[in-house]
């Protein structure tokens, strides 16, 4: 079969598209539509190219008559006469998809093909302005009491006041503050008047004392939640109040010794059935029986002379808002004490105690800031500061309050 009837009857013709590749439809697929259309009828892309730029149509005839010249050589003016009869315009893409890289497809590179660009001519870059120095930023003022840090819950964005003191190498003591000490001081006088009014008008603000000192002596170990702790020390100054009533006071020490032994051994049994570390345990067990020992110990005011508990209410709430006065810690030490015996004595001319009340209110002033002491020590948070901070310098007044007024009565 000749090449003439294999494409259609008519001559074969590798330029008939003009692109140099023969292949009737511009995408490698022969049709046999190039057999029914004329020889000076080119085909031209229809779809996108790699080339976005106007190209000519060129027939057969200017492709054969631009290859039957015969070269001529005119010394160096050969490359600007073949540049002058190239039948192509000026283009020169980086990368032709006909050749090699840098080259069309009939073999030429793309450097025969460009024009010299001109080269910019880069200006001096200006001198940069000079930049003013920054103010300096004054440091904030020291606040008179601790400062506390917002609580967070969902990971450590910010320290808190006890992790800064700890990291920076500061005391562990952070005292309460004012706000607690008030409290403290409300509280007292609560007691104070409740005791004037009888046992059951003294039981209502003893309760609230003995829920602050479960809560706070949990937290101030650590431990939190600790909720079970918590209930379990609560219940037993529930239940040595509710003994203390039903025996009398004559018969308070045998109602709170008699709370404390039972409660004691049930913080033991309920430790054993723990399934926790032995170390933990231990550590539970100890914070556990200190908490119910504190919340029942607190009883002794129900069973004190009532004219003692107000001489010792009145006093601890002297004790503790001069205590948080911001004065040096000699001179507040001192300052409280002597505030301590001097709302006694006031207190006991109110009572019929005189005089004694100065002692009175000096042993319950002393033991009020052991409590207060206690509250302040390892890196507390606002919540041992409004729990144990204002509920232990009460609760550790208790003893003394019962033994001195029982004494001095």
């Amino acid at each position: 079969m000749s090449n003439d009837q294999y494409y259609g009857g008519q001559p074969y013709d590798p330029y008939a598209n003009g692109n140099g590749n023969g292949n009737g439809n511009g995408n490698g697929h022969g049709t046999g539509q190039q057999s029914q259309q004329g020889a000076d009828v080119t085909q031209t892309w229809e779809g996108q190219t790699w080339d976005t730029q106007y190209q000519p149509a060129v027939t057969y005839e200017q492709v054969q008559a631009a290859r039957a010249q015969p070269p001529v050589s005119y010394g160096g003016q050969e490359a600007a006469y073949q540049q002058e009869q190239q039948p192509y315009p000026p283009y020169a893409p980086e990368q032709d998809s006909y050749g090699a890289h840098g080259s069309y497809g009939n073999g030429a590179p793309a450097a025969y093909y460009a024009e010299p660009q001109p080269q910019p001519v880069e200006a001096p870059a200006p001198e940069p302005a000079p930049v003013p120095a920054a103010a300096p930023v004054p440091a904030p003022a020291a606040e008179a009491g601790p400062a506390y840090s917002s609580p967070t819950t969902s990971g450590n964005t910010r320290i808190t006041d006890a992790q800064r003191a700890r990291a920076e190498g500061r005391s562990p003591i952070i005292d309460p503050g004012m706000r607690p000490a008030a409290l403290t001081a409300v509280l007292g006088l609560l007691l104070a008047g409740g005791a004037a009014l009888g046992s059951y008008g003294l039981l209502v603000p003893l309760v609230l004392l003995q829920g602050l000192t479960a809560a706070g002596w949990f937290r101030l170990n650590g431990m939190w939640p600790a909720r079970q702790g918590i209930a379990l020390a609560f219940a037993g100054g529930l239940a040595a109040d509710a003994a203390l009533l039903a025996t009398g006071r004559e018969h308070a020490a045998a109602a709170i010794l008699g709370t404390l032994g039972v409660w004691v051994l049930l913080c033991l049994v309920l430790q054993l059935r723990s399934h926790a570390d032995p170390d933990e345990r231990m550590y539970g067990l100890m914070a556990t029986v200190t908490s119910a020992a504190l919340t029942v110990i607190a009883t002794g005011l129900l069973g004190a002379d009532p004219d003692a508990v107000v001489v010792g209410g009145i006093a601890v709430a002297a004790a503790v808002l001069a205590r948080a006065l911001p004065l040096p810690g000699p001179v507040s030490l001192v300052g409280a004490l002597l505030a301590s015996a001097g709302a006694g004595i006031a207190a006991g001319g109110l009572t019929g105690l005189g005089a004694s009340g100065a002692l009175l209110g000096l042993g319950a002033g002393v033991c009020a800031l052991v409590g207060l002491r206690a509250a302040a020590y390892d890196y507390p948070s606002r919540f041992v500061h409004m729990t144990a901070g204002v509920a232990l310098p009460l609760t550790a007044a208790a003893p003394a309050v019962y033994l001195l007024g029982r004494a001095l009565v």
